[in-house]
């Protein structure tokens, strides 16, 4: 009967005292209340009753900022959300520093989120995303750093107009793009008119050249299949008229 109750008390003790910890996790070891190291991975050794151990966690945490109301500098109500890439640096600083690692950053990211797009315009939000995420993991980066934590990225994910903004914008972008076309088809006429002008210029300095582009004009009327009937006339017979013409 002895027997079994020592065997019994031993693997209790075995099993309060041994600790496997997986490759990404660490432990923080407090003896009596005093933090004295920190171990893992592999097999961990306590003393019962004695040791008390926090088990932290080394993986790459993506969080979700729920959506925040934001009002932009230019005085515009938005939705924002983003996501959040971080990680545990130190995890004796993340266990001592602060009481809820993953609360505290969570609410510090949405504090921040609100406050960065608060501080620029609409437009600045909708085309400087890149700037706005740098702006979020410096400045949450900064914050976290005494709890042990690396903020490796921030990425803006969303961001939710009003109706009336967004019908606003789309007259915007109408009224863009068709002034894009006007100035289009204005560059377009004024090129056709230049070559024109240039075509004058040549044909007045060589007027063979008209007689050619008669003849190449009856070549191409012919080559289409119609019953029209074509009676060439050489221009050189309207020359005296026009001549007249101009001295009358």
């Amino acid at each position: 009967m002895f027997y079994i109750l020592a065997v019994v008390l031993v693997v209790l003790f075995l099993a309060s005292a041994i600790r496997v910890l997986k490759e990404y996790e660490r432990g923080v070891i407090f003896r009596l209340g005093r933090i004295i190291k920190t171990k893992g991975p592999g097999l961990i050794i306590l003393i019962p009753v004695i040791d008390k151990m926090v088990k932290v966690s080394l993986r790459l945490v993506a969080m979700d900022v729920p959506s925040q109301d934001v009002i932009t500098k230019d005085n515009v109500s938005v939705k924002v959300n983003a996501v959040v890439y971080f990680r545990v640096m130190n995890p004796t600083n993340a266990t001592i520093e602060v009481e809820n690692y993953l609360f505290a950053t969570s609410q510090l990211a949405q504090t921040t989120l609100r406050s960065v797009c608060g501080q620029v315009e609409l437009d600045e939000l909708l085309s400087e995303r890149e700037k706005i995420n740098t702006r979020l993991q410096n400045i949450l980066d900064k914050h976290t750093d005494p709890w042990g934590i690396k903020v490796a990225t921030v990425e803006v994910k969303h961001i939710d107009l009003p109706q009336e903004m967004q019908r606003a914008m789309a007259k915007q972008a109408e009224a863009e793009r068709e002034r894009r076309a006007k100035i289009i088809n204005a560059e377009g006429e004024y090129q056709a008119a230049d070559r024109l002008a240039q075509a004058a210029g040549i044909i007045q300095k060589y007027p063979e050249a008209l007689q050619l582009r008669y003849l190449q004009t009856l070549r191409e009327i012919s080559a289409e299949n119609n019953s029209t009937t074509l009676f060439p006339i050489p221009i050189d017979l309207l020359t005296p008229f026009i001549k007249n013409r101009e001295k009358g």
